[in-house]
C-alpha cells in the first residue's frame, strides 16, 4: 500500500485549499501541523521542502517515477494533485486555461488583498485609516469581479475545480474583511453551495481546535513572529 501524502498545514485560507482538495479526492493523507504562530515554519527540516517558510506544502511518497516529491506553494500543489489524480483540473486546454486564470487570480489578487484587509482591520497595532480603506475597498472590488463571473455559471471555470477550492477560504472570513455578501448575490449563492459540500466542510474543519487555541488576535508574541519579517 502506498504511504499517505504528507500535508504540512495550519488552518488558514491557504491551508484549507489543500485539505479541501485532498478531501475531495478521497486519497490517504497525513496532517503535519506547522504552527505558524510559534515559528515552526522556520525549522530547517521544513525549509527543505518550503524554502519560502510558508505553509502549505506536501510530500508525495509516490511522485513521478514512483519517487518522493515535495511541492510548496498552494497553487502549485493544487495543480500537481489535479494532474496526478485527473480530477478538478480539466485535460481540455480551453477549460484548463480558465481554471488557471482564476487560480492565479486568487493567488495574485484575492488572497494577498484579503490578507492585507485582515491585517489592517484586525492586527495592525495602529488603526491606519488609509490602509483599512484601501484594502477593504480592493476586496470589495474583487468580490464584485467574482459576482459578475458567477452570474451565468455555477462555478468560476464552469465545472467545480481547483479554482473554486483556492478561492473559498478567502471568502469564508468575509466579515473580517468588512464585506457583506448580500451585496453580491451570485457570489453568495456560490459561497453557500461551496459551504454545503461535505469535502469543504471536512477540509475547513481540520485543525479548528488548534486555530482556536492559537488566538492570533490576542497573541502578541505570535504576531511578532508572523508580521514584519525580514530576511534571516
Amino acid at each position: 500500500m502506498t504511504a499517505p501524502i504528507e500535508l504540512y498545514y495550519w488552518p488558514t485560507p491557504n491551508g484549507w485549499k489543500i485539505s479541501i482538495m485532498l478531501e475531495e479526492l478521497g486519497v490517504p493523507y497525513e496532517v503535519k501541523y506547522i504552527n505558524i504562530g510559534r515559528g515552526e515554519q522556520f525549522a530547517p527540516e521544513f525549509l527543505k521542502i518550503a524554502p519560502n517558510n510558508r505553509m502549505p506544502a506536501i510530500i508525495d511518497p509516490d511522485g513521478p517515477g514512483r519517487e518522493p516529491i515535495s511541492v510548496f506553494e498552494s497553487g502549485a500543489i493544487l495543480q500537481y494533485l489535479g494532474r496526478k489524480f485527473g480530477k478538478f483540473y480539466s485535460s481540455d486546454e480551453r477549460t484548463r486555461v480558465q481554471i488557471e486564470e482564476w487560480l492565479f487570480w486568487q493567488v495574485g489578487g484575492l488572497g494577498p488583498m484579503a490578507g492585507q484587509a485582515h491585517h489592517f482591520r484586525g492586527y495592525a497595532p495602529e488603526k491606519i485609516e488609509y490602509g483599512i480603506k484601501r484594502y477593504t475597498n480592493e476586496v470589495n472590488r474583487l468580490y464584485g469581479v467574482m459576482n459578475t463571473r458567477l452570474a451565468e455559471r455555477d462555478y468560476l471555470a464552469g465545472d467545480y475545480s481547483i479554482a473554486d477550492m483556492a478561492c473559498i477560504g478567502w471568502v469564508i472570513p468575509y466579515e473580517k474583511q468588512g464585506q457583506d455578501l448580500n451585496e453580491f448575490p451570485n457570489l453568495k449563492r456560490w459561497f453557500e453551495t461551496m459551504m454545503g459540500r461535505p469535502a469543504v466542510i471536512r477540509g475547513t474543519a481540520i485543525g479548528k481546535e488548534e486555530r482556536e487555541r492559537s488566538n492570533l488576535a490576542e497573541d502578541k508574541e505570535a504576531q511578532k513572529i508572523l508580521f514584519n519579517q525580514r530576511a534571516r
